[in-house]
C-alpha cells in the first residue's frame, strides 16, 4: 500500500479511541500515514487476562513495547515475561501470542511492519462505549484470514514458573 508521497502526520492522544478485542485502543499510524511502511497502535487499560489467541502473521512482523504492566508472550513455543520498558519482537511466519499477567492493567504499543495489520484491527473494532466481552471467534478468524493471519486457537497454558 505504498503511496507516492509521505507527508508529516500528527496523531493526538484522544484521537479515535475504540475497543479491539475488548481493550481500549488507538491506531497511532497507518499505512496511509506512513507510506505503507508500518502501522502503530496502542492498547491501554488492558486488564489482566487480556490477550490474543495464538496466531501467525504471514505478511508483517509484530513488535511490542510494554509501557506499563506485565505481559506474558509465547513466540515459537517459548514463553517469556515482559514488563515496563521491555520490547518483544514477533517475526512473521512464527506463531506467537500474548496475555496480560499480574495484578495491574498493561499499556502496550504495537508496531507492525509493513503496514496492513490495521485493516484487520479496523474490521474488528468496536465503539469505545461497548462493554468488553469475548470476541466473535468466527468473525475474528475470517477477518484475520483475509489479511494473511492464521488463528491457531487459544494460547497454551502459561507456565506457573514464568
Amino acid at each position: 500500500m505504498a503511496t507516492s508521497e509521505v507527508k508529516p502526520f500528527l496523531n493526538k492522544r484522544d484521537a479515535d479511541i475504540f475497543r479491539f478485542l475488548g481493550a481500549p485502543t488507538a491506531m497511532r499510524a497507518t499505512g496511509a500515514t506512513t507510506g505503507g511502511a508500518f502501522a502503530l497502535m496502542e492498547h491501554w487499560s488492558a486488564l489482566p487476562g487480556y490477550g490474543s489467541p495464538l496466531h501467525t502473521h504471514t505478511r508483517e512482523d509484530e513488535s511490542f513495547y510494554i509501557v506499563e504492566g506485565e505481559v506474558a508472550f509465547i513466540c515459537d513455543g517459548k514463553w517469556m515475561k515482559a514488563g515496563a520498558g521491555d520490547f518483544v519482537f514477533g517475526p512473521k511466519n512464527i506463531p506467537h501470542g500474548f496475555q496480560v499477567v499480574g495484578k495491574e492493567a498493561a499499556r502496550i504499543v504495537i508496531l507492525c511492519n509493513p503496514a496492513g495489520f490495521e485493516d484487520f484491527v479496523f474490521e474488528m473494532k468496536e465503539p469505545f462505549d461497548t462493554p468488553p466481552g469475548p470476541p466473535d471467534v468466527p468473525r475474528l478468524i475470517e477477518a484475520a484470514a483475509k489479511r494473511g493471519i492464521i488463528i491457531h486457537g487459544p494460547l497454551p497454558e502459561i507456565p506457573a514458573d514464568l
